[in-house]
């Protein structure tokens, strides 16, 4: 039999991906969760439900003195936020819109942003709708050429925002390649690891300075709590977003931060299986007779599996595909299967399955999700941890029942 790799899958699958990062499983479980900073010693980080501190004297405080500027619980995450990307700095919003647009707030008047042209929708909406009121322009671009960010920057332009894999379309951008675009500008560079989660990889080895993550998803993992985090390495960069986290106080609550806390202990053990269920949906979809085409970057047949084996040592449980037989069929499938479930969001223990062109991604003009190829015949399946022999035949159950047999050829 062939040696596991480490992270879940068998080396003939995992061939040429970076190898698993060492002490990732440890560092989740006791990162910022040193049992000596508590006079009690607990395990476990305890809940700091207070909004404020007592202090020594007028202006002396023992690290806290109101639960917006810092919380205990909350500095424990996001300790270990840092930990998982390899970072120096973490800090938790309260959303991962919260975080893109607290990162946003770092710009100005007159300054541009070249972003991924297939981000997710909210990012794109944001971009488009919020901060182009407040006099900041975008550029949508498929920067996995890096040329094509070379070409769109502007004297002006002052953040380049990535996404990879990206969403829903599962397109691979090579963060280094931009990185090296953008070296010596002042210009910083921000990598969405939604869809990775920092078990499988690290934009900040490969140039990016932040690490940005809608928490919601894979990092917290039981679709219980809505959270962002931000990871940087950069001194400057932290200490202006900690005075805006501060100024603007899109912070989570310590409930929030204790229920994603625990979820990360398990982040390691979830990710493997996340991985071994997407690769084996990604392979059965392949050749389906109900489907026009896969996407998968965890696979040969991706265009950017090179780039996918270069910067990341695995693949989370996201996949694509395109259902023969249209939108039609595509929302009937949806509603025959079982085990999957119709719902947005992604990267928790359950199986979920949507339709961006009508879900997630309604918001991005119909015209711009033709080109990008978010057709509404694709769907989008965030495979969860159930048995793998499952999942699999949920899905076909669901496609021969939606789709007619003579499309089938």
């Amino acid at each position: 039999m062939a040696a596991n790799h480490g992270n879940g899958c068998m080396d003939g699958d995992n061939a040429g991906f970076l190898p698993a990062f060492p002490h990732f499983a440890t560092d989740a479980i006791h990162a910022g969760q040193d049992p000596e900073q508590w006079n009690s010693k607990a395990v476990i980080p305890p809940i700091s439900l207070a909004t404020t501190f007592k202090q020594k004297a007028p202006g002396q405080h023992s690290g806290f003195e109101y639960s917006r500027a810092g919380n205990p619980t909350r500095n424990c995450l996001e300790e270990c936020f840092a930990a998982l990307e390899n970072g120096k700095h973490g800090l938790a919003f309260s959303s991962g819109l919260a975080a893109t647009d607290t990162i946003t707030k770092l710009l100005q008047a007159g300054d541009h942003i070249v972003s991924m042209d297939d981000v997710y929708g909210g990012t794109n909406r944001y971009f488009r709708r919020v901060a182009s009121r407040n006099g900041i322009e975008t550029s949508f671009v498929d920067c996995t050429d890096a040329a094509n960010v070379a070409a769109a920057l502007k004297p002006n332009t002052k953040m380049v925002w990535v996404e990879t894999p990206t969403n829903p379309t599962l397109r691979v951008v090579d963060i280094q390649a931009v990185a090296d675009v953008i070296k010596g500008r002042d210009i910083f560079l921000v990598s969405d690891n939604t869809f990775m989660s920092s078990y499988f990889q690290r934009p900040l080895e490969h140039g990016a300075d932040i690490a940005f993550h809608s928490v919601t998803k894979y990092m917290n993992g039981h679709s219980d709590v809505v959270m962002g985090a931000v990871v940087t390495r950069r001194d400057d960069l932290h200490e202006k977003l900690r005075f805006l986290q501060y100024a603007v106080g899109a912070v989570p609550a310590p409930f929030d931060c204790f229920l994603v806390n625990r979820g990360l202990k398990t982040l390691a053990v979830r990710m493997k299986q996340h991985y071994q269920n997407g690769l084996a949906v990604a392979k059965f979809l392949e050749s389906h007779p109900c489907v026009i085409q896969s996407f998968y970057p965890g696979l040969p047949s991706h265009p950017s599996y090179p780039v996918m084996q270069k910067q990341a040592s695995g693949c989370s449980g996201m996949v694509t595909f395109r259902i023969k037989g249209g939108v039609e069929c595509a929302s009937k499938c949806l509603q025959y299967l079982k085990v999957f479930t119709l719902a947005e969001s992604l990267g928790g223990i359950e199986s979920l399955a949507e339709i961006p062109g009508l879900m997630t991604h309604m918001s991005v003009p119909k015209e711009d999700r033709d080109k990008l190829g978010i057709y509404d015949d694709l769907i989008r399946l965030s495979c969860g941890i159930e048995e793998t022999a499952d999942l699999i035949a949920d899905l076909d159950q669901g496609l021969k029942k939606a789709v007619p047999e003579e499309l089938r050829k």
